[in-house]
């Protein structure tokens, strides 16, 4: 699989840790673990671009929340279908559907997956700011974290691609915000629209389905793509290109990966297994 970035690492050694759980993935992948004060062990192809999909979705959730810092946009201003605000896009309450513009609930009803809505609230923002989304992405996130590998041409929901680095930067913030204050991260990354059931895409059905803007909050879903020994409060994303990022508050440890494989029956074992040897390691404790 190549080299890791920080070095293969001793077996024990957190770096030890990752190689020895991608070393069973099928495909070449990189993943690296983001804890303390700004520490940060990784493994595999680090510096590789790889497709995000769906953790595209965060980049347009961090972008909101700082557009809404500076004044440019209200969570609660509407955006979307007639009752739907910018927050409803955000965490999937909207009413619109996985694709498409016709709605297929009134806003605040169920917790329905949607890139649509996702686009929506990325066109929002650049409607509001005069910016494009893929340009106020880029000065606003991506080249303050430092994350100058990664762009988003194409849709907001599911383009961005980049290497680990890039991603673990975002985790980094994630966990530990310079970008927006750590109230402001807070209130996104708990339930929105709380007590609503859905689907998490290749998981199945939930009830409740918690959801932040634009990141799931795990909440009480079993089985979940995270491990068994994260808290309920951990947040994050994954994407059908074999991509994840998780941070565990309680924990302070925040979890990368991307991959060559897509999503499938392997990641259901592979990710959680992973994450649950993270958070069993004692060096991010």
């Amino acid at each position: 699989m190549g080299a890791a970035a920080a070095g293969p690492g001793s077996p024990g050694s957190l770096a030890g840790v990752l190689a020895a759980h991608l070393s069973t993935w099928p495909a070449p992948a990189a993943a690296g673990v983001a804890w303390g004060q700004g520490e940060t062990a990784t493994a595999g192809w680090a510096d590789r671009p790889f497709a995000w999909a769906s953790v595209t979705k965060v980049l347009v959730g961090l972008s909101c929340l700082v557009a809404a810092e500076e004044g440019s946009v209200r969570l609660d201003e509407p955006a979307g279908p007639p009752g739907s605000t910018l927050a409803h896009l955000l965490a999937h309450a909207s009413g619109l559907p996985f694709e498409g513009a016709d709605p297929v609930s009134p806003p605040g009803r169920r917790r329905i997956y949607s890139n649509s809505g996702i686009e929506l609230a990325a066109a929002h923002l650049a409607s509001r700011t005069g910016v494009s989304f893929e340009d106020y992405l880029t000065e606003a996130v991506l080249q303050p974290l430092g994350m100058t590998a990664t762009a988003c041409p194409g849709s907001p929901a599911h383009s961005a691609a980049g290497p680990l680095v890039d991603l673990l930067a975002l985790a980094g913030e994630l966990r530990s915000p310079t970008l927006v204050s750590p109230e402001t991260l807070h209130e996104a990354t708990t339930a929105w629209f709380p007590g609503l059931g859905g689907v998490v895409p290749g998981f199945g059905r939930y009830d409740p389905c918690d959801w932040g803007l634009a990141m799931e909050v795990k909440g009480p879903k079993s089985p979940h793509w995270t491990g068994r020994s994260n808290a309920p409060s951990s947040f994050g994303h994954f994407g059908q290109s074999g991509s994840f990022v998780w941070v565990d508050p309680e924990a302070g440890v925040a979890l990368a990966a991307l991959s060559g494989s897509p999503f499938g029956a392997w990641s259901k074992q592979a990710w959680p297994a992973l994450s649950d040897a993270v958070l069993g390691h004692p060096a991010p404790g």
